[in-house]
């Protein structure tokens, strides 16, 4: 399964190139087209509770419930698609899938690549400790080593900011190189930390290490598409129904409208 997977984004960092050296456009689909084709294609990892997640062998969560109904007011249906997280981008940026989900944080690096939908979260990512930790806030991990996931901004953000990193391609062993003493600190989105610290005896600490909108990832050229998912998004937003969704998987809603 991990080769598989490691196949699998090799074949699109490849395509990815491959397609910025032809110089084409855009690769997404319209709006009309997703509805003629009847269903959505959605790249996910599926190891960011509670995001995405496995349970009973299902991706479930939070961004899948949201997309879900949006498919069902559309008229399609929802297929997704899973992966390791540093695939979902490029995979998304060449077409090959209709929308990235996995908790992605917009910034100016990936609009360059990729199209968003409008973000419906503000996310913080966080310090996480064994309990017995001499690190208490973000200025104790000078000259420290942390964990983080591969392609994340938690990687991005910590590599450049001089910390000792070690990068995996799931949460989960990002999570056992902390409890395992190979490093001091796993850097994470919050509401992961919380879900997988209570499973491990961890500590989440008090400060974040950045904050960050989440939104959903679309190819280049999918103008008709992101508009009306934003019209399902921003009505799920106005009456309530995204901080519905993550008060039922026990999460605090932050809005990303300040």
């Amino acid at each position: 399964m991990k080769h598989g997977k490691k196949c699998l984004a090799l074949a699109l960092v490849t395509l990815l190139l491959a397609g910025m050296l032809s110089g084409c456009g855009g690769n997404g689909k319209s709006l009309e087209q997703i509805q003629e084709k009847g269903t959505l294609v959605v790249a996910t990892s599926p190891d960011f509770p509670p995001f995405e997640y496995l349970a009973g062998g299902k991706v479930v969560g939070i961004e899948v419930d949201i997309l879900d109904q949006i498919c069902q007011e559309l008229g399609i249906t929802l297929t997704i698609q899973q992966m390791d997280f540093d695939a979902v981008v490029p995979g998304v940026q060449v077409g090959k899938f209709d929308l990235g989900a996995s908790g992605i944080t917009v910034n100016e690096k990936r609009k360059k690549n990729v199209d968003f939908s409008n973000p419906y979260f503000l996310a913080s990512q966080a310090i996480v400790v064994n309990p017995d930790s001499d690190v208490t806030c973000k200025a104790d991990l000078a000259g420290k080593t942390v964990s983080v996931q591969t392609g994340t901004t938690a990687e991005e953000y910590c590599m450049s900011n001089g910390y000792e990193v070690l990068a995996f391609t799931a949460n989960n062993d990002a999570c056992s190189a902390l409890t395992t003493g190979k490093v001091d600190a796993w850097v994470v989105d919050n509401q992961v930390a919380v879900a997988m610290a209570a499973d491990n005896g961890l500590t989440v600490l008090e400060e974040p290490m950045t904050t960050e909108p989440y939104a959903f990832a679309f190819p280049k050229g999918s103008d008709t598409l992101v508009a009306a998912f934003n019209e399902k998004l921003d009505t799920m937003l106005a009456d309530g129904t995204v901080e519905k969704l993550f008060q039922e998987y026990g999460a605090c809603y932050v809005s990303p409208v300040k």
